[in-house]
């Protein structure tokens, strides 16, 4: 593509590069426009002698089509491309769900001349309609080599990014502690926890206080499970304090497997991750009483779009899991020793 001034005479065919404004300082043609021989006319009476203009040449894709090839290529799952215009093409949730992204092949990319792509931050909670990405192509046109480039670096490495539906998911809460806490475990954790699961659609079938105990979680959440229920959380008194406390132990009791215990997230560091088959069970830790942002807002919308939360998923939420907006806090108390 060749790029400069030209004079006015020479521009018929060109596009414009720069908005020009008549005597009266009033917009006279806008940038990106294709000049024809009646817009170099005009130009000339309003005292143009020369203009900055782009000229494709062969091999060139204009920016409109580039966009159009590479957000062809950039479709996942429940995301709706809008028509190019200016060479930038806004992709849409067509649900309300989950946002992901592969961070590496974005950054690569970004790194092709000429090609940006904008994104929500993956694990973003969208609704329908929401522009989660936005692509631009930055001059006018773009070689063919750089558009299938991109092409060929979106094809080989799956889906770039997509929007991951929440599921009707059936949720209980069990809470455990001593009986005498019973009522305020349940007025501190139930609600801030059941608005969380009905805001990604899910069905709150409960709480259920048990003591904490091996034994008595274990048939908990056996109950729970034959009632139906396809996520459970786990929460109480104490938080779970190492993979083999109470809680884990009454997980692997029943047949479920730990994926991941802590968490990079503060609040939220004394997370745990288990699974029994297919359905996601969810040891919150104490912050999760709170409506404040803590963990458990980055996990349960990824839980309740059927998403498996693994260890390395885990393990990098530790880029801006720093949740809270604090100076220094207080350093523990050491006990005392005479």
């Amino acid at each position: 593509m060749k790029f400069g001034p030209v004079p006015v005479e020479a521009a018929v065919g060109c596009i414009l590069a720069h908005n020009l404004a008549d005597a009266q300082g009033n917009r006279l043609f806008r940038k990106g426009r294709r000049l024809t021989s009646e817009d170099v006319a005009r130009l000339r009476a309003e005292g143009y002698e020369e203009v900055v203009v782009a000229e494709l040449e062969p091999g060139d894709v204009g920016e409109d089509e580039a966009a159009r090839r590479i957000a062809r290529a950039c479709e996942g799952p429940h995301l709706r491309p809008m028509p190019a215009a200016g060479g930038r093409v806004n992709f849409l949730a067509d649900a309300a769900g989950v946002f992901l992204v592969e961070i590496h092949s974005l950054e690569q990319l970004n790194r092709l001349p000429g090609v940006t792509l904008a994104t929500l931050a993956r694990g973003s909670v969208v609704r329908p309609r929401q522009i989660v990405a936005s692509l631009k192509i930055i001059p006018f046109a773009l070689p063919e080599a750089v558009v299938a480039r991109a092409e060929a670096l979106l094809q080989g490495n799956g889906p770039l990014m997509g929007v991951y539906p929440f599921q009707p998911r059936r949720v209980v809460l069990i809470l455990s502690g001593h009986p005498a806490v019973w009522p305020r475990l349940m007025a501190d954790f139930e609600g801030p926890l059941q608005e969380r699961v009905e805001a990604c659609g899910g069905v709150w079938l409960g709480a259920r206080p048990v003591r904490y105990e091996e034994r008595e979680l274990a048939r908990a959440m056996e109950a729970a499970l034959q009632e139906g229920a396809d996520f459970l959380i786990l929460a109480g008194e104490t938080a779970i304090m190492d993979e083999e406390d109470t809680a884990p132990r009454a997980i692997r009791r029943i047949g479920g497997t730990i994926e991941a215990f802590g968490a990079p997230v503060d609040p939220g560091n004394l997370l745990l991750i288990a699974y029994y088959g297919g359905i996601p069970i969810l040891g919150a830790p104490g912050c999760a009483r709170s409506r404040h942002p803590n963990v458990v807002d980055w996990v349960i919308p990824r839980l309740m779009a059927g998403l498996r939360l693994t260890r390395e998923e885990i393990a990098a939420m530790g880029h801006g899991g720093l949740l809270e907006d604090v100076e220094e806090r207080p350093a523990p108390r050491q006990k005392e020793f005479a």
